[in-house]
């Protein structure tokens, strides 16, 4: 065994072998997945995109028809160009977009996609060496690599659309009555910006193949020492790999922060006392702003994306993102402990403000019994239900709606079809939310029946529910 491991550091290619072997393969799950998600993040840019772009031709073409009635020569100076510019991106929008790797916004997660690609190609042995196998290891390094390519597309056509709006917001700003069209295209740059980001954040939400490959490169030391040399961000900061040594060598020639201190002290000294202080109160002052603003605005990515209108947060959404799925149960009150009923419902909402949803949702009404001693399910209702949830302070909301039950043993299934066996609630009340995990949120709600007086048989108007959503 010691003769093995000195021959093994000896020979480093052999020892690199042996952890690649325990390490295991890389499941194939794992390229068609990032193959799937590539080819659909690059469909949503590209959609978006012509989307974006189609709305910036309508409106300028819009703003160059008012503009003629006041001056003709501005409008065709001002627009003429800018119009072709921007079908031709359009146009150029349909083939595929020669370039390398994102240049400008870091990407991280797509960055360590193309690079776990790039050293499974290298290291087989974490792949298998079929035919099938490396044909997948091509098709998504192809995919990732046109990804990459439409990413740094988008982020040239939206710096495009922040500087014409600047330039159009400089040039036009002095005509008032082109003001409501200028906000527009200032929404159109705000809200594509603002969709590109969270296209990005879907896509980092990674699947079980996903992380169990990255949890088995990771362990491979020779991924990381590819990383170091290949990644994104260490051609950004010039990052080496050589350890210590070489890193300290990077570094050498920047002023470090004793230095920079020391040099404030210099400049400050010979303007008085108080300077420094001075100084540190604007510091905290200017940090303070930023921090404020970074609260209001956090996905912008600089100061010229600062929108002078109110952005609605749930613009960019879509109606999947929008809906929001939950259950509940309530069960009768009984003048024993056991409960004699259990109300269990499914609902749908929509989210039609950050604090506010709409919503429909249908119940299913279970006997269970009269006791401990007598416990025995059945079929006793069915319900329908629209409600509402309001944000009131905090974790506390205003809930209400109205529902149909019919409180009956589906003994004659013609009775459901007549109206009068169906009895009406109105109710209104409050419920308290609160957060289980990231994706499971819990609610209690306590509400108040209306019309409870007027129901055959009478129920109990005060109905307190349990629910999740997610």
């Amino acid at each position: 065994m010691l003769v093995f491991l000195l021959f093994a550091f000896s020979n480093p290619g052999i020892a690199q072998d042996s952890i690649l072997a325990k390490a295991g393969q890389v499941p194939q799950k794992y390229l068609s997945q990032v193959s799937s998600k590539s080819r659909q993040l690059e469909k949503q840019v590209d959609k978006r995109t012509a989307k974006a772009l189609d709305r910036m031709i309508k409106q300028e073409k819009k703003l160059q028809r008012k503009l003629s009635k006041i001056d003709s020569l501005a409008a065709k100076n001002i627009f003429t160009r800018s119009i072709d510019s921007l079908g031709g991106l359009k146009a150029r929008l349909k083939g595929k977009v020669p370039g390398k790797a994102l240049n400008g916004q870091y990407f991280g997660y797509l960055d360590t996609l193309s690079n776990s690609l790039g050293f499974l190609k290298e290291s087989k042995q974490l792949l298998g060496k079929g035919k099938e196998a490396q044909g997948k290891l091509a098709k998504s390094m192809e995919s990732v690599k046109e990804l990459q390519s439409k990413l740094q597309q988008a982020e040239n056509i939206k710096k495009y659309i922040n500087e014409r709006k600047q330039l159009l917001k400089a040039q036009l700003g002095q005509y008032t009555a082109l003001t409501k069209d200028l906000q527009k295209i200032n929404k159109e740059a705000y809200y594509y910006a603002q969709q590109l980001k969270e296209y990005k954040e879907g896509f980092k939400d990674s699947k079980k193949a996903e992380r169990k490959a990255m949890e088995l490169l990771q362990k491979v030391p020779a991924y990381k020492d590819f990383i170091s040399r290949n990644s994104q961000l260490a051609s950004l900061f010039n990052l080496p790999s050589g350890g210590s040594a070489d890193l300290a060598q990077s570094l050498e020639g920047l002023q470090t922060r004793a230095q920079v201190d020391q040099l404030l002290q210099q400049r400050i000294g010979s303007a008085g006392p108080d300077a420094r202080q001075a100084l540190t109160q604007q510091m905290e002052a200017a940090r303070s702003q930023f921090d404020e603003l970074k609260k209001n605005f956090p996905d912008l990515d600089n100061a010229g994306e600062m929108p002078d209108f109110k952005p609605k947060e749930l613009k960019t959404k879509s109606l999947l993102q929008r809906l929001e799925f939950g259950t509940n149960v309530q069960f009768q009150r009984s003048t024993q402990f056991f409960p004699t009923t259990g109300d269990f419902a499914g609902q749908v909402g929509y989210k039609f403000s950050k604090n506010g949803i709409l919503g429909l949702g249908a119940s299913y009404k279970l006997g269970m019994g009269t006791g401990f001693n007598n416990i025995r399910f059945s079929h006793q209702g069915v319900g329908f239900r629209s409600f509402g949830d309001y944000k009131l302070k905090g974790t506390f909301f205003v809930n209400g709606g109205f529902e149909y039950n019919y409180n009956q043993p589906f003994a004659d299934a013609a009775q459901l079809y007549k109206q009068n066996s169906w009895s009406r609630s109105a109710l209104i009340g409050v419920s308290k939310k609160y957060k289980i995990n990231n994706k499971l949120k819990g609610n209690m709600m306590l509400l108040y029946d209306f019309l409870a007086n007027s129901q055959v048989p009478r129920q109990d108007p005060v109905k307190f529910r349990l629910g999740y959503n997610f």
